[in-house]
């Protein structure tokens, strides 16, 4: 995994971002909440980015997240993107 690049803090963050929580078998609270699909907008959107937030300081402690945004474009067919800023950490060898 990690000849393909995929070791790298900004394509782990990714990959974080991408799971929904309860997919991993060992690990059910690693990933996403479901609750953009299952809450009203307006709730589901601070939770969505606290959510992140929590997420990518427990498991890619490598990186600081610097905002978080909520692209609601394509709500109406049930489709958001979330945007994320991230500034790597120095590593100290």
């Amino acid at each position: 995994m990690l000849a393909s690049g995929n070791g790298r803090p900004e394509v782990c963050a990714l990959n974080l971002l991408r799971i929904t929580r309860g997919e991993i078998p060992y690990d059910r609270i690693k990933g996403r909440t479901g609750i953009l699909t299952d809450s009203p907008s307006g709730v589901a959107i601070d939770d969505t980015i606290a959510d992140a937030e929590w997420l990518l300081r427990i498991y890619e402690p490598r990186i600081e997240p610097d905002g978080i945004d909520i692209d609601a474009t394509l709500s109406t067919f049930g489709e958001y993107g979330i945007d994320v800023n991230i500034i790597k950490k120095r590593e100290d060898n």
